[in-house]
Order: C-alpha cells, then structure tokens, then sequence
C-alpha cells in the first residue's frame, strides 16, 4: 500500500498544483495539490525507511566451552 499510495498523492498533488486551472470558493487547489505532493513524499520515504529496516537480519551463535563458561558471538548482514 505504501508505495502505490505515495505515488497516487503525488500525481494527485501535482495535477492539482500545476494543472487545474479551476476555482472552489474558499479552497485553494494549488495549495492542496502542493500538500498532496509532499505528503505523497512523505510516505513514499517512511514506506523505504520502514521496508529497508526489516531487511536486516542477524544471527548469534553460543558456544559452551568444557570449563563451563558461554561465549555468544553475534553477527548482523543485509538478506
């Protein structure tokens, strides 16, 4: 949903900014469609930061030595 929707508010926004030559009472729709655009930025970015994020996974490994001590050994790589 998150890229399709940033997508979406951005061509809505700038339609609305650079290509409406209409006019509603009390509304300005270049100033909405300039909303709409960063908006639309807005979650394209939080939508990368959030699926970047999950992609890092990480692994440990835990050793038992004879004298009875543990040592883990944690390792972190992109999938």
């Amino acid at each position: 949903m998150g890229y399709g929707l940033g997508a979406f508010l951005i061509a809505l926004g700038l339609i609305l900014a650079l290509a409406v030559q209409d006019a509603i009472e009390g509304v300005d729709l270049q100033m909405v469609g300039w909303i709409l655009t960063i908006v639309g930025l807005g979650v394209l970015i939080l939508t990368a930061v959030t699926l970047n994020s999950n992609r890092r996974k990480g692994t440990t490994q835990t050793t038992t030595h004879s004298d009875g001590s543990v040592s883990e050994r944690r390792t972190e790589h992109d999938v």
